[in-house]
């Protein structure tokens, strides 16, 4: 059953049971096809060695979305934000902007953070236990990092309302099948944030006023904003707009979905979540297990520059590789036991935020946001439970939770 299983995955043709549980389907193609290729002849790779490879070798495998995504996007403004932005880039591009991003998620930079963190989530924290029920997702897990990058973008607090919209339906593009609804909203998403982005750096340039710590004041002060070419070292308008955009988006994404998922393991796993309340200086290696075993971005990409080999199977240049996260950080060659919850789990080497040159610029953020909020969730309440079913996004590539309604008491 398993080996059937495996020899029919294609991940243009998925049902509601593989989204909502797919790590069934993972484990067979790990046992039996781990190198499975696919109708349209890319590959889906599941096991973490061949992951590792695939990161470790940004020569070989390279991250260029160009060619991929035109068939998809075309030419619209999904095509223009995705090709652009540092996550779908290789250097020397990808290298100059997140060399511009790199301070803003330094040590430093990450400790001045903090007690603004703390803050967020006790005000969020006190508003749930006025209302006593309230919904995970909307209520608490997507308002902490939409909030933060507000902030940190110089968005102002009473524009900051379709941020979370915008993100959802521009990532919401990248699943691997792409219905009009999704293209049409997302093109509308990103042409509606690029707009909104010029006004507000054409507001920052009539006003002369940059801040120093802010990621839009830095970005700013890179960007020839009168010239048609970024120069050796700096940034165009486009770039500039884009990697605003693709902040949100990364950073929303990723932290809404820890923050969700932890919650969600912890309710499905009592004794756990006991432990955790009683035991708190665990939730840095919690936070390290959630992250593995319900990992935000389950799927990463690559395309081969030259011709190699992956798992034993030579593969020509070109040949188009998916990254299955949510198998690797599964895979029972690297995770002893790997479907049981290990609050304490060390080592514990998950691929969660990728691996390599593309390594999530803001991954200490979003451990800090997810520990700081999980971490004063359970502190706060001695009751946190289900009040309905929960609704999970319905995706492929990024998992998590659109709706998740609990109620809380202190008593």
């Amino acid at each position: 059953m398993e080996q059937a299983v495996a020899a029919a995955f294609d991940l243009n043709a998925l049902d509601r049971a593989f989204l909502d549980d797919p790590y069934p389907t993972y484990a067979a193609l790990r046992a039996h096809e781990p190198v499975h290729r696919m109708a349209d002849g890319s590959y889906f790779l599941t096991r973490y060695d061949d992951l590792v490879e695939v990161y470790r070798d940004a020569r070989t495998w390279g991250s260029d979305k160009t060619v991929q995504f035109k068939p998809k996007f075309g030419s619209s403004s999904l095509y223009e934000h995705h090709t652009t932005s540092l996550v779908f880039n290789d250097p020397p591009i990808h290298t100059r902007v997140r060399k511009l991003l790199a301070p803003a998620f330094t040590p430093r930079a990450l400790r001045a953070l903090q007690p603004r963190i703390e803050a967020l989530v006790t005000w969020l924290l006190d508003r749930a236990a006025e209302r006593g029920r309230i919904d995970l997702i909307e209520d608490f897990a997507a308002a902490i990092p939409v909030q933060l990058i507000g902030d940190m973008l110089g968005i102002p607090q009473d524009e900051r309302g379709p941020l979370r919209d915008w993100s959802l339906k521009i990532l919401g593009a990248l699943e691997p099948v792409l219905s009009a609804e999704q293209f049409t909203g997302g093109v509308a998403a990103v042409d509606d944030f690029k707009a909104y982005l010029r006004d507000l750096v054409s507001r920052r340039q009539r006003e002369g006023e940059l801040h120093a710590g802010e990621i839009l004041s830095t970005l700013i002060g890179a960007t020839d904003l009168g010239g048609e070419d970024q120069g050796r070292d700096r940034l165009s308008e486009l770039e500039l707009l884009h990697n605003c955009i693709f902040l949100l988006n990364a950073g929303h994404e990723t932290t809404t979905n820890l923050i969700g998922n932890g919650i969600d393991l912890l309710l499905r796993h009592p004794d756990a979540m006991r432990d955790l309340a009683t035991h708190p200086e665990a939730i840095g290696t919690a936070a390290e297990e959630f992250l593995r075993m319900e990992s935000s971005n389950q799927l990463g990409n690559r395309r081969a520059v030259t011709d190699t080999r992956i798992g034993g199977v030579a593969m020509p240049a070109g040949t188009y590789v998916h990254l299955c996260i949510g198998a690797a950080n599964r895979d029972p060659a690297q995770f002893p036991d790997p479907d049981r919850l290990d609050l304490r789990r060390e080592p514990n080497r998950h691929l969660a935020f990728g691996f390599g040159i593309h390594t999530c610029a803001g991954n200490s953020l979003a451990r800090m946001e997810a520990q700081v909020a999980i971490g004063q969730l359970l502190r706060r309440f001695r009751s946190i439970e289900r009040a309905g079913p929960p609704t999970r996004g319905g995706r492929a590539r990024f998992r998590g939770f659109l709706r998740y309604p609990v109620t809380v008491s202190v008593a």
